[in-house]
């Protein structure tokens, strides 16, 4: 997202929002309050919204239901083809990841994702913050939800007792994908040209994040 764990995606695609409900015992803790978490965004978003890696539409589906304007970019077909079932009729999903995205034709006031952001490495994340700075216009603002660590010793310990639950597939996904630290995306937001930076955790692995465009 880049497109390294599409793959994965595509394999989820069908079983996504049985995940988010909390069906699935690995990942009941990772989608705790998922609600709450989606409708966090949606009430710190502007009027004009981008949003990366759509999934399933749920975010979107919400959004929409808030009369913002949604430019959506979602890079598998079996997710796009899901999220279709639940917008309008009329509604454009544009094939897209966090790295190489169509540009949008009008201005765009606020960028978000959830369940997202990890996909990149530490790297991609400094690079793509600093184009989605440029697409933003004066005082737009990022907004993501995303897993995140305080430190590379509370990383492991997860790891750990995912390992010790038997909770292999949880485990496997926390050693595979780019889980940030909290203090790395800090810094990286302000590298981008952010300010009032903010972090709340939400539940035990998930925390939103924001900032704005000087």
């Amino acid at each position: 997202m880049g497109r390294e764990f599409l793959d994965v995606f595509t394999e989820w695609a069908e079983e996504y929002d049985a995940f988010v409900q909390g069906k699935d015992k690995q990942y009941k803790e990772v989608f705790e309050d998922y609600e709450k978490i989606l409708d966090s965004i949606v009430e710190k978003s502007g009027r004009n919204v981008m949003e990366f890696g759509i999934g399933t539409g749920n975010l979107t589906e919400k959004l929409l239901n808030a009369e913002k304007n949604v430019f959506a970019v979602e890079p598998s077909r079996q997710m796009r083809e899901l999220a279709n079932g639940k917008l309008p009729e009329d509604f454009i999903i544009y094939d897209g990841d966090l790295q190489q995205y169509p540009i949008p034709t009008h201005k765009i006031d606020t960028i978000v994702s959830s369940y997202v952001f990890h996909h990149l490495t530490d790297e991609e994340k400094n690079s793509v913050l600093k184009q989605y700075n440029q697409l933003l216009t004066a005082g737009g603002k990022v907004i993501f939800a995303d897993t995140l660590f305080i430190s590379e010793k509370s990383y492991k310990l997860m790891i750990e007792e995912a390992v010790d639950m038997g909770y292999a597939e949880l485990a496997e996904d926390l050693n595979r994908e780019h889980y940030p630290m909290l203090p790395v995306v800090y810094e990286a937001l302000k590298q981008a040209g952010f300010l009032e930076l903010s972090f709340r955790q939400m539940n035990r692995f998930v925390w939103v994040f924001e900032g704005t465009k000087k």
